[in-house]
């Protein structure tokens, strides 16, 4: 216990280096991911295809490749990201979009299209009917499924440690290996920083469940 006491400061700011990520991270990836699943909505064929195909490639590709490919392989082709928080970011935040995309787009579909069919009646155009009438209740629908995802995301940062981020998993090998024979208590005290986003996490997203739940 006392290497992680005495480690303190270190593991603090690989703490705030993982939170700076996954906030950074979520913020992108929901954007991302609301504008992926209206064009899996789209009436153009185009944007269908092209949401669609992002998708199954994100899903089905390991984060861990896509990190190496945001490191190395996109250094190739001489595009420049800096090493980091700012690889990690782009890394995850292009993965965990797929997953909240299919997320909303569930959400979508649970709308009845009778609601979509009343937007037009009244004038709306077919964006607007989207972004006015229909993602407002999809949203509402997929407030848990989408914290599931984001909380994904956060245990996802560790992978970071090995491109150069100085995020918590990263910190606690460092600590572990000045420290020989303490490898238990080192990786059980960032266990319980992980806590202290996820938890929070967890509880802020009943609460909104609740709400939202109320509000339907």
């Amino acid at each position: 216990m006392n290497v992680v006491l005495d480690n303190l400061p270190a593991f603090w700011n690989g703490f705030l280096t993982t939170l700076y990520v996954a906030v950074a991270s979520g913020a992108i990836s929901l954007v991302a991911g609301v504008l992926l699943a209206a064009m899996r909505v789209s009436p153009l064929s185009t944007l269908r295809w092209v949401s669609t195909a992002w998708v199954e490639v994100m899903r089905n590709t390991p984060l861990t490749l896509l990190f190496i490919f945001v490191s190395s392989v996109l250094l190739t082709m001489d595009v420049l990201i800096p090493i980091g928080r700012t690889q990690a970011i782009v890394a995850l935040s292009v993965y965990t979009s797929a997953f909240v995309c299919e997320a909303v787009r569930s959400g979508i579909n649970s709308v009845g299209i009778g609601q979509a069919e009343a937007a037009r009646a009244i004038g709306l155009t077919g964006g607007q009917s989207l972004q006015l009438v229909v993602l407002p209740q999809a949203l509402r629908t997929v407030v848990p499924p989408l914290i599931n995802v984001l909380i994904a995301m956060v245990k996802n940062t560790s992978i970071a440690a090995g491109f150069a981020t100085a995020e918590l998993v990263s910190t606690a090998r460092t600590v572990s290996l000045a420290n020989p024979g303490s490898a238990l208590w080192v990786f059980s005290g960032i266990a319980v920083f992980y806590l202290l986003i996820t938890v929070p996490a967890g509880t802020l997203a009943n609460r909104i469940e609740r709400k939202v739940a109320f509000a339907r």
